[in-house]
């Protein structure tokens, strides 16, 4: 197994427990998704000012001053890092499991994001597409579908109702 599929499945297991509690944190609601996004930014700050200090030190592809990148380089990982992915991925993705099932708003956010990726990788990038990686998009899609949508057999409860320590 290579280093790059371990290090996404130890992500997704990390992010699949993780968001199942954030569902019964909001759920709750005792704390909100900006408020639940505010406290996940100031607890990941910490642990990772350690880990860039510890890994721009042993791992060569760490470097240990981010900040000297070009403007654009600056500019882009600002945008895309930070507002995008770090800010409006996890403020929508939290505005979505605030009131809807995490069984539906988990897989939409997890699958459009690889097929997107993917797609814009190859646009954008010059990444090969193959018909194989075709394919997976498409089976990813499809088994998306199959996932969110239809009967899922029960009736909708109002949010937070059976979520074991939400408080009505």
């Amino acid at each position: 197994m290579t280093k790059a599929v371990l290090f996404a499945i130890l992500a997704g297991v990390c992010w699949g427990l993780g968001e199942l509690v954030t569902k019964r944190v909001l759920a709750s609601r005792e704390i909100g998704p900006m408020g639940l996004l505010v406290m996940r930014t100031l607890v990941a700050l910490p642990p990772s000012l350690i880990a860039f200090w510890l890994l721009a030190r042993v791992w060569p592809s760490e470097t240990p001053k981010p900040l000297s990148a070009s403007t654009g380089v600056l500019a882009m990982s600002l945008l895309g890092s930070g507002l995008l992915a770090g800010f409006g991925g996890v403020f929508f993705f939290y505005r979505g499991l605030a009131v809807g099932e995490i069984s539906v708003v988990k897989p939409i956010a997890f699958a459009l994001a690889p097929a997107i990726a993917a797609v814009c990788g190859w646009l954008f990038l010059g990444e090969s597409m193959t018909a194989r990686k075709g394919v997976g998009i498409a089976l990813l899609i499809a088994g998306l579908v199959l996932v969110t949508t239809g009967s899922h057999g029960h009736s909708p409860k109002p949010e937070g109702e059976g979520v074991p320590g939400a408080e009505k």
